[in-house]
């Protein structure tokens, strides 16, 4: 890969996925000169002991937590875990932060998803400040603290924090208190409008600073067999976060409610297979890419065009075997560029 394409890869806490099948694929993205890795974090596995792992057996490519849900973890054990990784990693990690799901906080965590923007707000406050290795007094709506301090644990501790954002509320607040912005799921469509407010924002309220990155997911099926079973399978994705009113509002606000509602009335009749066939093909070309190599790269093109820094690639397994479909995308990628 060109040292100046910057690409990422998004590797899911599968279970399919075994820590040899994960070895091979991270070993694979940093000699192929991926940039980064991006661990999630919903349920099932964490992504912190991940990456812990993953430290270990890298030296160049860049770890995040692609994100650490805000609602989960209190900031200070956040900044406590963000410099151990960092020293860990050699100063490689980054520090992907998110609101997360409410129905996973409230049913699966047992908390309260109560005003994700200004929680979100008072975290990257607290974590910047510890990081930066200031004692921290904050009588917050959210967090009420006295005299936090990581002393020498903070020392030469370098993480850059970025905001996982779906909607422009979020994506002004990663402008104004992030390194980062991460989108996931964003139409070709909404990426320059997106693209324009972050920028906007980021020059307004950041004058003398560093511009902070544009980085995005992008779902990835790269090749030209089993398209009909790629497509299904991105359908079937799409189609289930109809039930999350946060991911829901978004795909409607970007043009898809037709999509959305029969979605979500499918599945709330039990009728995955109509829920499938509700994502229309724009649908699916707009916040995805499936197809040969030279067609994937093309997407990946347009969006760095429309703004996108850094994208970030996140293939979605049809083979038996899902390693096959990451190792794929990885020698597809390190081939074209």
């Amino acid at each position: 890969m060109s040292q100046n394409k910057r690409l990422g890869i998004r590797i899911e806490n599968d279970p399919r996925l075994s820590m040899e099948d994960i070895t091979q694929i991270v070993l694979a993205a940093e000699s192929s000169g991926f940039e980064s890795v991006w661990i999630p974090e919903g349920g099932g596995y964490d992504s912190i002991s991940l990456i812990g792992y993953l430290s270990s057996i890298t030296k160049t490519i860049k770890l995040g937590t692609g994100i650490l849900p805000i609602f989960s973890r209190t900031p200070t054990v956040t900044a406590m875990t963000a410099a151990n990784i960092a020293r860990m990693t050699n100063q490689r990690f980054l520090l992907g932060l998110g609101i997360g799901h409410k129905l996973v906080v409230e049913k699966i965590h047992g908390g309260k998803f109560t005003d994700p923007i200004g929680r979100t707000q008072e975290t990257v406050t607290i974590i910047r400040q510890l990081l930066n290795g200031e004692s921290l007094d904050l009588n917050g709506a959210h967090f009420q603290i006295d005299s936090a301090r990581l002393g020498l644990a903070a020392k030469n501790t370098c993480v850059p924090i970025y905001l996982a954002a779906l909607m422009p509320k979020m994506i002004r607040l990663a402008a104004q208190v992030s390194d980062g912005v991460l989108l996931n799921w964003t139409a070709m469509s909404q990426l320059k409008q997106f693209t324009e407010l972050f920028n906007s924002t980021s020059k307004q309220k950041r004058q003398g600073q560093n511009k902070p990155d544009l980085a995005g997911y992008i779902r990835t099926y790269v090749g030209t067999k089993n398209i009909d079973a790629a497509r299904t399978k991105l359908k079937h994705e799409i189609a289930s976060y109809s039930r999350h009113p946060n991911y829901r509002n978004f795909f409607i606000s970007c043009g898809f409610e037709k999509e959305m509602r029969s979605a979500e009335a499918a599945l709330n009749s039990n009728d995955t297979g109509s829920a499938i066939a509700s994502i229309s093909l724009n649908m699916q070309d707009e916040v995805a890419m499936i197809g040969s190599p030279s067609k994937c790269l093309d997407q990946i093109e347009k969006r760095i065009s429309l703004g996108l820094d850094l994208p970030i690639l996140a293939p979605f397994g049809v083979s038996q075997n899902i390693k096959v479909d990451y190792l794929n995308t990885i020698k597809a990628f390190s081939q074209l560029n």
